[in-house]
């Protein structure tokens, strides 16, 4: 009987390891002043196979989007976009200028030293949607990610 529980557990393992598709590295929230309402969340995401990022939840923020800065002639934009591709195997950087999560109509002040709770959406080449759910640190409202982020 021990070898059935030991292998069912083993096939169990495998199976979530399959599953786990998008793996996450460093990420953060910058804190916020009281009456702020609006602030960023970046990290760095990584598929093992091509995906896309297709949005972004918390009981923080009235809304959480993924935007992009970019270059418009001479200026700095920021835009919502619909999904972040993730090619497989390489990571995507979510970090100020350039793609990155905005968590706006916040519902209360997010303080250095917490933890809030994200779940990103993402789907696979076959439409396979995952939640990838997170507990991210915030950091305070000076903090740079080193260069490599």
């Amino acid at each position: 009987m021990k070898p059935q529980i030991l292998a069912l557990f083993a096939g169990s393992l495998l199976s979530a390891s399959v599953f786990a598709q998008v793996s996450v590295s460093d990420p953060w929230i910058r804190a916020t002043v009281p009456a702020q309402k609006v602030t960023g969340a970046f990290m760095r995401v990584q598929s093992a196979t091509p995906a896309r990022l297709l949005g972004v939840q918390t009981e923080v923020a009235g809304r959480a989007e993924l935007h992009e800065m970019a270059m418009e002639g001479q200026t700095m934009r920021m835009r919502g976009v619909e999904s972040i591709e993730l090619p497989a195997g390489k990571p995507v950087n979510l970090a100020s200028g350039g793609y990155h999560v905005m968590l706006m109509d916040l519902k209360r002040q997010v303080k250095e030293g917490e933890n809030v709770d994200l779940t990103l959406q993402v789907q696979d080449a076959a439409g396979k949607r995952q939640d990838v759910k997170l507990s991210v640190p915030v950091k305070p409202l000076t903090y740079s990610a080193h260069s490599g982020h």
